[in-house]
């Protein structure tokens, strides 16, 4: 929210934490890889009951590692609905590789 919060109000664009909740525990990412990491957030998000959705949603994510839970943040956004879903990641983290 600390990085949310100044840019949404610098881009003039309503900013909203309170549309997808965390549907279950999940295991720390840090030491899997891709493949287990988007099995680790399959079905772990769900969107908040009564909530109304725009068209056209950002997803903001600090730093992007895989892409594993903006992509199933994504997934639950266009399964409600949402007929576009951009992802705005502030830093990307390099690619394990080796």
């Amino acid at each position: 929210m600390e990085l949310a919060k100044p840019l949404a109000r610098a881009l003039d664009v309503s900013l909203r934490q309170d549309v997808l909740q965390r549907t279950r525990s999940t295991e720390a990412q840090t030491e899997l890889d891709g493949v287990s990491r988007r099995r680790n957030v399959r079905g772990a998000f769900a969107l908040r009951a009564g909530i109304a959705l725009p068209e056209h949603v950002a997803v903001l994510d600090d730093v992007m590692t895989t892409g594993a839970t903006l992509a199933e943040c994504a997934r639950v956004l266009t399964r409600a609905g949402v007929q576009r879903v951009d992802v705005w990641a502030l830093a990307r983290a390099p690619s394990p590789r080796g």
